[in-house]
Parts: structure tokens; sequence; C-alpha cells
């Protein structure tokens, strides 16, 4: 059995567990996965994120990626950071650099089994800026300075990638080059607050093909965290990667308040298996959840299966799709043969609903659309849940 059927079946424990600490941030990126901004009042606790590390280790997961929001705005980050590598699970957790002083860089460089990504989504405060809020780029450049001069190497510079900043592919490299540090590229998703701007925001059609032709030529020294498996049908040469969507199989997200999703990507109650508080915990979400399993068994590539591009992209994304409206064994909205958008355009022509993220904790003044409520046909819908509470208190707190 090759690794990929592997994969397809589902593991013990996931490759990679990604784990958003918080809603609270001090930004509001206009494409932010998880609609961030405040916290939840009902975040897992100390004790609580403390024992879902025990069980980490329990399931012998290697690393974990921890996010948000913004995860050093929480108090007790550099706390569980502390204890997460004292009992052997490594960490990499994403930041927009607010809190990355010149003291935390230094305390960074002397630690073992940590990995930093600093997001940022523009190699200009003009392109940058306009996504990510006003300031954002001089705080991840001195968080950048602060890492190098700490001496710390081969962080990450970690960027979404958008219609804006295409262009700018090889200013990024050079920006990662000069501190130091790995460029890490990712896909940008019509989820949370992405869903409202993903049409003018996700890449055209011919700066897809740049984004291929590119990775073609830098892929070996770029990381994609298998982002882009949906473009590999441009040409011969595959991009590096698994090509297979790893949802409830090898990755999947648990959220500040200890919901467990099968894809980091698809923050909707259709992805929900459990919750890390229920009986049995996060290792019983994981290995027993009625989702994961169905997840986990064969499946046809629908529509897509006759493609002669089928085998090099699998057909894409699966938040990807469901965020735009298209049935999950359809092809991918941006599907390089252009199904997507015929897809796309055959159901709105019929009025389809597309379904919304259910979460949203931007900070208020904030517009939203309403939601859609909608069923993908994996067991029964999910009983009604309360709704988010955002608490008032400001993530600003105590920032300089």
């Amino acid at each position: 059995m090759s690794l990929v059927d592997h994969f397809q079946r589902g593991l013990d424990a996931p490759i990679c567990l990604t784990w958003e600490l918080t809603y609270a941030c001090n930004l509001a990126c206009t494409h932010c996965l998880s609609s961030s901004g405040r916290r939840d009042p009902r975040e897992l606790s100390t004790a609580e994120c403390k024992a879902v590390i025990d069980e980490l280790r329990r399931m012998q997961v290697f690393y974990v990626n921890i996010g948000g929001g913004e995860p050093t705005v929480r108090p007790d980050f550099w706390e569980l950071l502390d204890y997460a590598l004292a009992h052997q699970v490594g960490v990499k957790f994403s930041t927009n650099g607010v809190r990355l002083t010149a003291e935390r860089a230094a305390y960074l460089a002397a630690t073992d089994y940590v990995d930093v990504q600093i997001s940022l989504d523009g190699a200009t405060t003009e392109v940058n800026d306009a996504v990510r809020g006003h300031g954002s780029f001089a705080t991840a450049w001195r968080a950048m300075e602060n890492l190098a001069e700490a001496g710390v190497r081969d962080f990450k510079v970690s960027v979404v990638m958008t219609r804006q900043n295409v262009a700018q592919l090889d200013a990024l490299k050079a920006i990662a080059d000069r501190f130091g540090a790995r460029l890490r590229i990712t896909r940008l998703r019509p989820a949370g607050r992405g869903a409202d701007v993903w049409d003018e925001l996700h890449p055209t059609a011919a700066q897809q093909r740049t984004l291929y032709d590119w990775l073609v030529a830098h892929g070996e020294g770029v990381l994609t965290g298998d982002s882009f498996f949906h473009l590999n049908g441009l040409g011969a040469t595959p991009l590096p990667g698994l090509n297979l969507c790893g949802a409830g199989r090898v990755v999947c997200l648990i959220d500040p308040i200890g919901d467990v999703y099968a894809c980091p990507f698809a923050i909707h109650d259709q992805f929900l298996g459990g919750n890390v508080r229920d009986p049995g915990g996060f290792e019983g979400v994981w290995r027993t959840s009625e989702l994961f399993g169905e997840l986990r068994r064969p499946r046809t590539g629908g529509a897509c299966s006759s493609c002669s591009a089928y085998d090099s992209c699998q057909g894409g994304c699966m938040a990807a799709k469901f965020f735009t409206g298209l049935p999950l064994d359809g092809p991918d909205p941006e599907c390089v043969k252009g199904n997507g958008e015929r897809a796309r355009a055959t159901a709105v022509a019929r009025g389809d609903a597309v379904p919304r993220p259910e979460k949203d904790h931007s900070r208020r003044g904030a517009p939203r659309r309403s939601g859609v409520p909608v069923t993908i046909g994996w067991g029964p819908p999910a009983p009604d849940r309360r709704p988010d509470r955002a608490c008032d208190t400001s993530p600003l707190t105590g920032l300089p």
C-alpha cells in the first residue's frame, strides 16, 4: 500500500494539527479564515489547553500549528508554548509580529522545536496593508528584524497569494532571503471574512499560470503546505506536495472553544466532528467521529473523474468548493480547465444558495452578509448551536 493510500484511509493521529488558540486579534485582515477580532468568552482555559497537549503527546503528534486570531495576545501563550516543548510536542506558530520583541526573539533563538511564521501579504506597505491593515507591514518587518538579529534562522515568511501580490513573488522571496528565512505561500480560501473578498482577491486564471510557472522554477526553495495541487493540470511537472485533500485524514483544526473541525479552512458545522471537552477528548473525536470516518472512506471523483487532469489535481480543495457553493465531488472554483467558473455560473443562474461561514468574531462595525444554512449530505444536520457572544474585552489591551 502506498503512502497516499495510507493517508486516504486516515492515520491514528494527525500529521499536522492546527490549533486556533484565540479569536482575539489586534488586526482585522480582510481575508481572515476565522473572522477573528474579539475573543470568545468560552475559550479553553490554560488547564484545558494543557490537557489537550497531554493528549497530543500520548497520540505522538509530532507538532502542532498554532494560530488564531493572534495567538501571542493570549496571556498564557508563552506558558503553553513552554509546556508543549517540555512534553515533546513541537510548535509552529503564526503571528503578525505584534509581540515579537527583541527579548522574545532571543528566547526563541535559544529554543528547540519551535518554528515561527510571520504573516506578510505584500512586498510593499501599500499591498500588504490594504489587506492586513494600516501599520501591519511595519510591525511584521520589525518582528523579522528582531528574529534575524537574535540569530533565528529559517523562520517562515507566510504569504496568502492574492490578485495584488502575485506579481511580487520575486520581491517576497527576496525579503525572506534578506532575513535568512524561508518563503511560504498559501492559497486564498473563501472562508471566514475571505468569503466576502474572494471574488475580488483570488488570482485570475492568467495569474494562476504565473504562479504555477514560478513554483516549477522555485518550488524546491519555497514552502506551499500543499496549497496549490489544483494547479497541477497546467503542465507535465507536478508541484511538490501530497496532492491530496487531507481533511479528517491527516489534518484537522481545534478552535478556541475546543470544537474540532475536519479542515482548517472550513470552520462550519457541516465539518464539525466534536469537541475536546466531550467524553474521550480530542483522541475520541479523531478516532471515532462519524464525520471523520465518512471522510476516510473511498470517494469517487464525481464529474471530475473523467477529466484528463483529475489524477493531477484530485478535484481540488474541499473548502474552496464548499464556500463557493460547488458540490464536493465537483470541480475546484479555480479549476485550470475553467470547469469551476462554468459550474459557478450555472449555480448562480439557478439561484443556488451559497454556504456562509457561521462564526464571526469581527470587531463591531465590520459589515458581513447574512448566512445561508446548508447541508452536504454527511449524516444528520448539525444540532442548533448557541450563537457566539463575542467578548468586548479589547485584544489590544496591554499592547504597546
